[in-house]
């Protein structure tokens, strides 16, 4: 499934890398479109973005809107948040840029603060990627979830809205090159598959009258 996303070459620097597991492991139900949504832009009800600022090697200010991206995400492989994944607007030659957040200790559904967060940014199609390589150099300050999609299906799908920024730089996997994202603000979703849910726990039987 990564194949989709990523050339063969970038493919091979995140095979180098140690700890970029938010691009390497996309959760399936990322392949599933919310009922609802088309394959065109982020979010059915209009409403998706990300906002950064990128400062070092390279110098963006990204400024995408809902119809320009494609947003997906889902619980971390280990279950200790959730990883949201955008990819802007594609050129002519092929080349875009991904930025995928790993936002821990994130729980469906609830509101959060302060939460540490990995970072990777992926330019693909000139094999280059950053990552931050662990969750102590960004932050998201504020994180809201508000459930979408059908109410019936079994899985569960929240719009998720966050803001924050990043105190260090991430580094390029196969170089000294460095960037630091002073700060992004982001509205995308989150899908959780229903094998995500807490096994019920065991009813207690009732006491022997014998």
């Amino acid at each position: 499934m990564l194949s989709r996303y990523l050339s063969v070459a970038t493919m091979a620097l995140i095979v180098l890398a140690t700890n970029v597991s938010e691009a390497v492991h996309p959760p399936s139900a990322l392949t599933r479109p919310i009922a609802g949504e088309t394959s065109s832009g982020c979010l059915a009800s209009g409403n998706g973005y990300l906002r950064a600022r990128i400062r070092g090697a390279l110098n963006l200010d990204i400024n995408w809107t809902n119809a320009e991206i494609e947003c997906e995400g889902g619980a971390r492989p280990d279950g200790s948040g959730i990883r949201v994944s955008f990819a802007g607007p594609k050129s002519s030659d092929g080349r875009r840029v991904r930025m995928v957040f790993g936002v821990g200790s994130a729980a469906e559904g609830i509101a959060g603060k302060a939460l540490p967060t990995n970072l990777t940014v992926i330019f693909e199609g000139e094999k280059r990627l950053f990552a931050t390589r662990g969750e102590d150099k960004c932050t998201v300050d504020q994180l809201q979830q508000e459930r979408v999609g059908d109410p019936g299906s079994p899985d569960r799908s929240y719009r998720v809205i966050a803001r924050g920024f990043c105190v260090a730089p991430a580094s390029a996997i196969d170089g000294d090159e460095r960037i630091v994202v002073t700060r992004f603000d982001f509205a995308g979703r989150v899908t959780f598959e229903a094998t995500n849910q807490l096994p019920a726990e065991p009813a207690t039987p009732a006491p022997s009258t014998v």
